[in-house]
């Protein structure tokens, strides 16, 4: 991408509410869109979920997938946790969602967490999809707030495409990334990016972590940083992202094959800590 990664845009989201593979993947999959980006004004609410009441995330917005994946394999990526919806492993408390990573021996995995989802419950095309969150850290830990096309059941991936708006190598705490996956240009041949932080890291203090998706576009920030922008031009294969609407989802992986597996120097428990989620309807050009 030709644009400066530093380019300052201020929103509503930044409003608060109270890995070696990285470094070459960084030189190696750069964005060749051109100067001129796309903003467009996203400020209806169409989702939101500030995590105000304890306990149970709200069921008439968060589902659960459960498991190792449909054919136990990890979730075809090598993952090594087992997800549930236990309070061990995903709560509500005092503002956050909270979801806790476990070293424990559990339906024949070592490791436990949460991955919830909106399929089903809310799904849109379009808009401003962002999350407030703090990672945990460690070699092994992989969080991600992404999102799914909502015609998977009738068009499995990578074809009902992937939107990948934050993942994170625990091991490397002042990077994030995003990518996108489709036909032709999916698992390790995604369009992918990586943005380092500036003296701040990704355990120790709250990002906001966004996706402004519109007609032949996606656009990725880290706070008020947009630092890549995908279009049709920059796939290999078919655009699937003017399609329909999709959904979101949130999770702690362990293992696998963004990070790799847990080291010695590993610590568990630890935790992802979601402040809110919110999104915004798309409202066409400024």
């Amino acid at each position: 991408m030709k644009k400066e990664n530093k380019m300052k845009l201020t929103t509503l989201s930044l409003l608060p509410k109270r890995v070696l593979l990285l470094a070459t993947l960084i030189i190696a999959f750069g964005c060749a869109t051109d100067d001129t980006q796309t903003v467009v004004n996203f400020t209806e609410l169409t989702f939101q979920d500030e995590f105000e009441t304890d306990g149970a995330p709200d069921p008439t917005k968060w589902s659960f997938d459960i498991g190792n994946g449909p054919n136990n394999d990890g979730w075809g990526n090598q993952e090594l946790q087992y997800y549930t919806d236990r309070t061990e492993n995903v709560t509500v408390n005092s503002g956050y969602l909270i979801i806790t990573i476990n070293k424990e021996d559990f339906q024949g995995s070592s490791y436990t967490s949460a991955r919830m989802v909106t399929k089903g419950l809310f799904e849109q095309q379009y808009g401003r999809f962002e999350a407030r969150m703090r990672l945990p850290y460690g070699k092994g830990y992989w969080p991600a707030f992404w999102m799914l096309g909502a015609d998977i059941d009738t068009n499995p991936w990578p074809g009902c495409g992937e939107i990948d708006i934050m993942e994170n190598a625990g091991a490397f705490p002042t990077f994030t990334s995003s990518a996108v996956h489709g036909p032709g240009y999916n698992g390790g041949l995604a369009i992918f990016k990586a943005y380092e932080l500036e003296k701040e890291r990704v355990d120790t203090e709250f990002h906001v972590y966004g996706a402004e998706w519109g007609p032949g576009y996606i656009n990725f920030y880290v706070d008020d940083v947009l630092y890549n922008q995908v279009t049709p031009e920059d796939v290999t294969g078919e655009w699937v992202f003017d399609n329909g609407p999709f959904y979101m989802l949130l999770n702690v992986a362990v293992g696998g094959t963004f990070d790799g597996p847990p080291n010695e120097e590993t610590v568990f428990p630890q935790t992802m800590l979601v402040d809110y989620v919110r999104v915004y309807k798309y409202n066409g050009l400024d």
